[in-house]
């Protein structure tokens, strides 16, 4: 199949390497030239493990290119993906010019039938929306189906969301663009995984209520996690406990310091705003999304609890990005809780494998080390605020003996705290 993306951002450019990985022609469409340009020369702008040997491989095969050409990618290809950004507008909702303009040029541009597949977080409406752009903005009257194929993609494990996914949902109203749909899913078929046909409006409102009830998961074993610490509890048990029972499950159920990345908290907002739009109760997320914010300021009187008077002392921090195998720093909990010891008078020194580049375009007046063990030296408390791997199994003696103080501060609940006291730490964790 020719498949034109429009966007190559996050979820257009693993959607767009993945669908040529699977045999499809793909044009990546993108208006910022200088994008297109790094990617022409097998650069990717964002971090995602296995992402560039897909894109190398398929540039090679002829099967994957990149362009700004809006009217020659949109002529080119039969089925249309739009994947541009939705970020967070006016009164918390997502601001759509993007999807707009996409659709516009759409219109402005097709040549013949085509498929409008949306895979952009967008509200309920949104493909009754773009319709009416495209019919007010063609200029060659042609038929069109709109599709909702919405994206489940977990920044750091992309590439194999995409290729092995628990299910693919595709909204549709008609037998023609379904075909062509399923089609283009056919090695995710032969895989065993589920292609649910649904209504587009039902499609629409999937996405945003698979990410709230993830979300929702998070604030409530955080809500849990003080009464633990209170009553002497270890929330990780509880978790554990929780999570054999079939109803509920295992997953997101990991109490820390909030959830934070360009989707949950984008999208709790979002699908809040459409409740109350509609005049239905929205208290339930309106909790969700009030508890995660007062997870990222629960850590400041920990800290305080080992370093009473934060002035003029160094304060580590390993982990920026918001999770870990991203090098992703949108609505990270670490932002707030370097902003707050900074206003303490702390000097920050901070170390993350991979997501250095955004933080310093962000945060400032913060020393970034080049590994964790540098960052710690003379350190008064190190912060655990993102759960990469490799702070699992480093040599916690040497760790001692370079920090001026034994805190630790763990937002992520990745040590054994009895261990670490017995190491001669000073150690607190969430809900523990």
């Amino acid at each position: 199949m020719k498949i034109t993306m429009i966007g190559t951002g996050y979820v257009g450019l693993t959607t767009g390497c993945c669908l040529a990985n699977f045999g499809n022609d793909v044009i990546c469409l993108d208006t910022d030239a200088e994008k297109i340009s790094t990617l022409n020369n097998g650069i990717l702008p964002i971090f995602e493990p296995g992402l560039k040997e897909i894109l190398d491989s398929n540039v090679k095969a002829n099967r994957l290119s990149f362009t700004c050409d809006t009217k020659t990618a949109i002529q080119s290809s039969q089925i249309i993906m739009i994947a541009v950004g939705t970020p967070e507008g006016e009164n918390k909702k997502p601001n759509m010019d993007y999807v707009k303009k996409a659709a516009k040029d759409i219109g402005k541009y097709m040549n013949g039938y085509k498929v409008i597949v949306n895979k952009s977080t967008v509200p309920v409406g949104t493909a009754d929306m773009v319709k009416d752009i495209v019919l007010k903005n063609q200029i060659v009257k042609c038929d069109f189906s709109v599709v909702s194929n919405p994206e489940f993609l977990r920044e750091g494990s992309a590439v194999k969301d995409f290729s092995v996914p628990d299910r693919v949902i595709i909204g549709v109203e008609d037998k023609n663009a379904e075909e062509m749909m399923v089609h283009i899913y056919g090695a995710v078929a032969r895989t065993g995984k589920p292609i649910i046909i649904t209504s587009i409006r039902s499609a629409e409102m999937i996405k945003y209520a698979s990410n709230a009830m993830l979300a929702t998961r998070i604030s409530f074993m955080n809500q849990l996690s003080p009464l633990c610490e209170k009553v002497g509890a270890d929330i990780k048990e509880v978790a554990k406990g929780m999570g054999y029972d079939a109803r509920i499950g295992p997953r997101f159920l990991q109490a820390g310091i909030g959830y934070g990345g360009s989707c949950f908290p984008k999208d709790v907002h979002a699908i809040a705003s459409a409740l109350k739009e509609n005049d239905c109760d929205a208290s339930l997320l309106d909790a969700v999304d009030s508890i995660n914010e007062r997870q990222k300021n629960s850590l400041l009187p920990k800290i305080k609890s080992l370093v009473h008077n934060l002035h003029g002392k160094r304060i580590a921090i390993w982990g920026l990005a918001f999770k870990p195998r991203t090098d992703d720093i949108r609505e990270a909990p670490s932002i707030v809780i370097i902003q707050q010891v900074q206003s303490e008078g702390a000097h920050v020194a901070a170390f993350d494998p991979v997501a250095r580049k955004n933080a310093e375009s962000l945060l400032k007046d913060i020393e970034y080390m080049s590994n964790p063990y540098d960052a710690i030296k003379g350190a008064h408390c190190l912060i655990i605020a993102t759960e990469w791997d490799e702070f699992r199994e480093l040599d916690f003696e040497k760790v001692k003996h370079l920090m001026a103080e034994p805190n630790i501060v763990d937002g992520r609940n990745i040590y054994d705290p009895k261990s670490m006291k017995k190491l001669g730490f000073k150690y607190i964790s969430i809900g523990r």
